[in-house]
């Protein structure tokens, strides 16, 4: 009872919602909750349809919805990979599932845009963007950011990158995050509940972004 007034708290002071979240997790704890993923993107799909039918009031600049949602895993051993699959694959029951594990790529399910990357590290990313360029043999000169930006595989900037369980981000989307805003939360993901999500989301709105400015 106490947790369910807490929410509706926490729910009536947001006024402003992050588009594009990341949560960033490690391979222990995936394996400890494989089902987390399925359960937070359940909790953005309803608060995107609580939001659709009851419009936040004195809202500025708020986006209808949250628009996708990220969460990127650590390496993670294959056996315990192969046992924790299909529950991520479920996502797909509820959103776009887009799964990257290895050099696999899986698109299922419809709705909101949910990537799940296994074993993707930033740097991997930014190394192999450098040599599709040499590739295809485009001049130096010619190289920018939209350039680069075109070759990554994940082509979208993060509002807010999501930590749980410590402070220790993950090598992952080292171009895309550099603008992003951190949370840092001392609920391991295993018990990160609906009100911790709630608390990350009304964190976000009280931070002014300045875009490196």
């Amino acid at each position: 009872m106490f947790y369910w007034l807490y929410e509706r708290m926490l729910l009536s002071q947001i006024q402003e919602l992050p588009p594009n979240i990341c949560f960033m997790i490690s391979g222990a704890d995936l394996t400890a909750e494989p089902g987390k993923c399925l359960e937070v993107t359940v909790w953005c799909s309803e608060l995107n349809t609580f939001l659709a039918r009851n419009p936040l009031k004195n809202a500025v600049k708020t986006p209808s919805s949250i628009k996708s949602i990220t969460f990127h895993i650590n390496r993670i051993p294959q056996d315990e990979l192969i046992r924790t699959l299909p529950a991520i694959k479920k996502i797909s029951s509820v959103a776009r599932l887009v799964l990257h594990h290895g050099s696999t790529e899986e698109i299922s399910g419809t709705g909101l845009d949910v990537v799940v990357a296994i074993g993707k590290s930033g740097r991997e990313e930014i190394t192999d963007c450098i040599r599709k360029l040499a590739e295809n043999g485009i001049p130096p000169s010619e190289i920018d950011e939209k350039t680069l930006e075109s070759c990554l595989t994940f082509r979208y900037d993060p509002d807010i990158v999501v930590k749980s369980g410590g402070d220790h981000l993950t090598d992952f989307l080292i171009w895309q995050s550099v603008y992003s805003e951190l949370f840092f939360s001392d609920v391991n993901w295993k018990y990160f509940r609906r009100v911790d999500f709630l608390r990350v989301l009304r964190d976000y709105q009280s931070r002014i972004r300045r875009f490196g400015k």
